[in-house]
């Protein structure tokens, strides 16, 4: 993904941030990345997911250097 990404504030209930930080633990990722899946999906199951939408990020932390192909023997 070579756009950068949008920021947002987002005010939430802290019973729902609880909710949403436990679940996305459950699921490794960060309440961030959660937000954002479940906003695909909803988005998804509507219809309205944007044709030019990027993927979403790989788990875990980005690479600092680019990922080389194992070299053959």
């Amino acid at each position: 993904m070579s756009a950068e990404r949008k920021k947002l504030l987002l005010r939430l209930d802290p019973a729902v941030h609880d909710a949403l930080a436990r679940w996305a633990a459950d699921e490794l990722r960060s309440t961030n990345a959660q937000i954002e899946f479940l906003l695909r999906t909803a988005l998804a199951d509507a219809g309205r997911m944007p044709r030019n939408a990027g993927g979403m990020r790989k788990r875990g932390r980005p690479s600092t250097v680019e990922e080389q192909p194992p070299e053959e023997s």
